[in-house]
C-alpha cells in the first residue's frame, strides 16, 4: 500500500494536539469539533500506517515518530505566516506572545510600549504566571525564565541575575526600626509581607522561612499585592533589587546575612529566529534585561 503524504490540514491538527496536549484543547484552538480532530488524526495515522498519538486519561502524548512531523508543521506555519505578512518581509508586524513572572511585567510593558511607537504593526500578548508555559510547544513565543531549559528546540541566553534584599518604606523604617538595618533576632518580631504558601519554594520565601519570620502583615501569590503592601508601609519584604528600583521610594534594609539570587534567561523556539517580528522584540528585550539586572 502506498503511503499518502500528509497535507497542511493534517499537520496543523497534529500540531494543535501536540501544543494543547488534548483533543479538546486542539479542537477549541482550531475551531473544530473534538470528533473532527479525532477523525483527522485517525486518518493521518492510517495514511502513514503508524501510531502518532497516544490517548490517555490525563490527555495525549505523541510518539517519537510524530515529532519530525510536528517540526515540519511548525516550519510550514512560520513560512505561511511570513507570506501572510505581505511582500515586505523586513517589516516587524504581527502578534508576539511573551511569558514572564509578574515581577517583570511592569518594565517589560514599558519597553514594549516604546517599541510599538517605532513598529506600530506589532501586537503583544503578555502572560504573567508563576508556573511557566511550555515554549517548546509554542504556548508562548518568548519567555523570561529563572531556570534553564533542557529542550533542544529552544534558544536561551543568560541575561543576568535577580539579586534580592530586604526593603521597606522609609516611614516603616522610621517607625519600627530607627535605622536601615536589623539583627537576626528581629526577624520574629517585625512585620513582613511576602508570598503565600503556594509559592513557598521560591528562594525569597525559603530565605524568610529559614530566619523564622512569623508576623505576616500580608501574604499573597501576587507580586503586585506585595509591592503595594511594602510601599504602603505594611512591613518588610524580600524584593528583587531591580523590582525595588522600579518602585522607587523604598529603603534597602541591611541584615548581615547572605542574600539569595536567581539566574535569568531569555528563551524562544529556535524557528522564531527567522521571523522579523520576533527578532525585533528580542533585539529590544535582551539589552534591556541585561541593563536592568546589573
Amino acid at each position: 500500500m502506498q503511503i499518502t503524504p500528509p497535507t497542511w490540514d493534517d499537520l496543523r491538527v497534529l500540531l494543535a494536539v501536540y501544543r494543547e496536549q488534548s483533543f479538546l484543547g486542539a479542537a477549541k484552538h482550531l475551531g473544530l469539533s473534538t470528533s473532527t480532530v479525532s477523525r483527522r488524526i485517525d486518518a493521518l495515522e492510517g495514511s502513514l500506517r503508524r501510531t502518532l498519538v497516544r490517548r490517555g486519561p490525563d490527555g495525549t502524548t505523541l510518539e517519537p515518530d510524530a515529532l519530525p512531523l510536528v517540526n515540519l508543521a511548525e516550519q510550514l506555519e512560520l513560512g505561511l505566516d511570513s507570506i501572510q505578512r505581505g511582500p515586505d518581509q523586513s517589516a516587524a508586524a504581527g502578534t508576539v506572545r511573551i511569558s514572564m513572572g509578574e515581577g517583570f511585567v511592569r518594565p517589560v510593558t514599558r519597553l514594549l510600549t516604546e517599541l510599538r511607537t517605532r513598529h506600530p504593526g506589532l501586537q503583544f500578548e503578555l502572560s504573567s504566571e508563576h508556573t511557566f508555559v511550555d515554549l517548546a510547544r509554542r504556548e508562548a513565543d518568548i519567555g523570561i525564565r529563572k531556570a534553564p531549559s533542557t529542550s533542544k528546540v529552544l534558544v536561551q541566553r543568560s541575561v543576568g541575575s535577580l539579586t534580592f534584599a530586604l526593603y521597606a518604606a522609609s516611614s516603616y523604617v522610621d517607625r519600627k526600626l530607627g535605622a536601615a538595618s536589623i539583627r537576626p533576632e528581629d526577624f520574629r518580631r517585625l512585620d513582613f509581607v511576602g508570598h503565600d504558601k503556594t509559592l513557598a519554594r521560591l528562594p525569597q520565601s525559603q530565605w524568610l522561612a529559614a530566619r523564622g519570620v512569623e508576623r505576616w502583615a500580608l501574604r499573597s501569590n501576587s507580586d503586585l499585592a506585595i509591592e503595594e503592601a511594602v510601599v504602603g508601609a505594611m512591613g518588610l519584604a524580600m524584593l528583587a533589587d531591580a523590582q525595588a528600583r522600579a518602585l522607587g521610594g523604598l529603603v534597602r534594609v541591611e541584615c548581615g546575612e547572605p542574600l539569595p539570587s536567581l539566574p535569568v534567561y531569555l528563551a524562544w523556539h529556535h524557528e522564531l529566529s527567522r521571523v522579523e517580528r520576533y527578532r525585533t522584540v528580542l533585539r529590544a528585550l535582551e539589552p534591556a534585561l541585561r541593563a536592568g539586572l546589573r
